[in-house]
Formats: structure tokens, C-alpha cells, sequence
């Protein structure tokens, strides 16, 4: 054997005492040196356990203007779903970027799904649109716009618009009737589909929304309920989640392929319903939502809420969302309700 320190061979015994020493040196700076690398690496990968902002994406990669999550910019589909609850559970909900609540005829609400971020194979059921939803969707560009019907005044209002209107009529294939429940609670959209026949649809853009660091402040909560004339809307905090969980009516939101309904920010934008100059077949006076303009707004982020004001100048323009002192106020990362509640 070859003497590591003097180079000379040697047979058992020689050197031992000093090979010795050397080997126990080497082991010893060996241990070190692997705790070292243990340290560092725990290290690199450790984070603060009660830190609530979660890590932003790098400066590579494309992010949502809609969600602040990683993702591809991609065309915007907006579908009108049915919410009274024979409609529910609803199915592909939970893929929704954006999730807006209007009020309808008799109080009641109906959901607008927005997506671009990921496409669910089914999206329902779908419902007719309203007036109002033309204005809310103008911030987006052109995008496509799924329903099931509208009245027969608003058609022609819906094609010189912007929205790139596909009810079943442009789209037949992107549209069935399901076995699960009686019509007209029955009818889904495949958004794939319905994206091919609006080829022109814009791509994902800024709407106003910024995302990131939660302001100071705030008043700890863990539930807020929301109330309309014929529907009521609870969010519950799971910090487990990390989401507001959805309840309607007092029952759990859920989706027949994706669990509990939820959001990372809850958005309770205050704003002015007034009668349309249309009616419904049954002769209701359909309400509009005025979503330009400015007013005051309760964002829920964190398990915290904090006061806010809203501010949309016109239709093409998207809604910025400040602290009452005007500061800009971030979202957290991830899925958005819109509540549009009567001021």
C-alpha cells in the first residue's frame, strides 16, 4: 500500500500510526463538509411558515393578467352560466380564471365564467346573456362570448359590439344537452369549440388587476356573506386551502369535477343596478349593472378584508382598485370572484 502523506510504499504497520491520523483528519473534514452541504441545501429550499405571500413568478415567465399564476397568453372565453339551484353543481367552474356574480330578473344571480388560462372539457349549464354583460366584457378586447340565448332586442346590440357573441347558432357542435337534469338547466358549451368558431378572439390583456403583497391594515376575518334580493353567497377562509370557499344559499358551492368552489380574492364591488329598457319572456324588467364609473368595493384576501374604491373610466378601459388613501391594492395569487352588489 501506498503512504497518502509520504508517497512511500509500505506493508502493514509501517506509517500506521501517522496513516492513521491522516485518515481520521480526512473523515472528520469529510462530515463537515457533507453537514455543510445539508445546511445550505435546507436552507436554499426553507421558507417562512407564516408568511402569507406566495413566492412571484420569474421575470421568464408569462404570467396571467388575470390570476398572477404562470400561464401562456391565450385567447378569453366568457360563458354565461346558470346559478339558481337547479343548475347546480356546476360543472368546469372551478377552471375559470375570473368569476363575476350579476343580478338578474326576481333577484336572482347568474354567473360569468372568464377563461384563458386552462379550458375544462365541459363548462356549465349554460344560460341566456343580458345587456350588461356586453360593458363588463369590453375590458377584455374581443373576446368570445358563450350563452344560450338572449332576447330578441339585445341580439342586434350583441353583434355590433365587440364581444364576439357564440350562442349554439354559430357554434352547434360546441354545445349538448346533458341527461343529469331537466331544460333548461341541461345545456354545457365544450369551450374548446367554442373558441374555434371565434378565431379573432383577444388574447388574455391587463384589466386593472395588479397582484402581489397585501397592503397594511386590514380587519381579520374568516367569513363574509354576500347578499342579493333572491341569493345569498357565503366565503369561508381555509388557510389550509389557502382559498375562500364558496357557499350558495347557505349550501357548499361544488363542482361535479373539481371539488369546492373557491377563490384566492374575493372582490365585493359596490355599484349602481338600474332598470334595462329590455324585458325577459315573462315580462320582468331585466336589471343593468354599471360597471363604469367608480364606488366603493371589500376585497378579501388572506383571511383579511380591506376597504377599497374602484374606478373604470370607460367600457374599453379596465378597473383599477386602490386603498382608500389611492394607493394601488393587489390581489392575491390565484382565482377571482366579482360580486356586483347594489350600492
Amino acid at each position: 500500500m501506498r503512504c497518502p502523506d509520504c508517497g512511500k510504499v509500505y506493508w502493514r504497520g509501517a506509517h500506521s500510526g501517522r496513516l492513521e491520523g491522516i485518515v481520521r483528519a480526512a473523515r472528520r473534514l469529510t462530515a463537515v463538509a457533507l453537514v455543510s452541504v445539508v445546511l445550505v441545501a435546507g436552507l436554499a429550499g426553507c421558507t417562512d411558515s407564516g408568511s402569507e405571500e406566495e413566492p412571484s413568478p420569474t421575470r421568464s415567465q408569462e404570467v396571467s393578467p388575470f390570476t398572477g399564476l404562470p400561464a401562456r397568453a391565450a385567447p378569453v372565453l366568457a360563458v354565461k352560466v346558470d346559478n339558481v339551484p337547479p343548475a347546480r353543481p356546476h360543472t368546469g367552474l372551478g377552471a375559470a380564471d375570473l368569476v363575476y356574480v350579476e343580478q338578474v330578473e326576481g333577484g336572482a344571480t347568474r354567473l360569468l365564467a372568464v377563461l384563458s388560462s386552462r379550458l375544462p372539457s365541459v363548462l356549465g349549464p349554460v344560460r341566456s346573456a343580458r345587456e350588461s354583460d356586453i360593458e363588463l366584457l369590453e375590458q377584455f378586447g374581443r373576446p368570445a362570448l358563450a350563452y344560450s340565448g338572449a332576447q330578441s332586442a339585445l341580439r342586434p346590440v350583441l353583434e355590433k359590439s365587440p364581444v364576439l357573441a357564440v350562442p349554439p347558432g354559430k357554434a352547434p357542435d360546441a354545445y349538448f344537452r346533458g341527461g343529469d337534469r331537466p331544460a333548461p338547466h341541461n345545456l354545457y358549451v365544450r369551450p374548446a369549440r367554442a373558441l374555434a368558431a371565434a378565431p379573432d378572439a383577444s388574447r388574455a390583456a391587463g384589466i386593472g388587476f395588479r397582484f402581489g403583497a397585501a397592503p397594511e391594515g386590514g380587519r381579520r376575518v374568516t367569513e363574509e356573506t354576500v347578499r342579493y334580493p333572491a341569493a345569498r353567497y357565503g366565503f369561508t377562509w381555509s388557510a389550509e386551502a389557502g382559498r375562500w370557499l364558496v357557499s350558495m344559499d347557505g349550501t357548499p358551492a361544488r363542482t361535479t369535477d373539481g371539488g369546492r368552489d373557491g377563490a384566492a380574492t374575493v372582490v365585493v364591488q359596490r355599484i349602481t343596478i338600474r332598470d334595462s329598457t329590455l324585458k325577459d319572456k315573462l315580462g320582468s324588467v331585466s336589471p343593468y349593472s354599471e360597471t363604469v364609473g367608480s364606488g366603493t368595493a371589500l376585497v378579501l384576501r388572506d383571511g383579511k378584508a380591506y376597504d377599497a374604491r374602484w374606478s373604470r373610466s370607460d367600457a374599453e378601459s379596465g378597473t383599477d382598485f386602490t386603498t382608500p388613501s389611492g394607493d394601488p391594492l393587489n390581489f392575491a395569487r390565484g382565482p377571482v370572484w366579482v360580486l356586483l352588489t347594489g350600492d
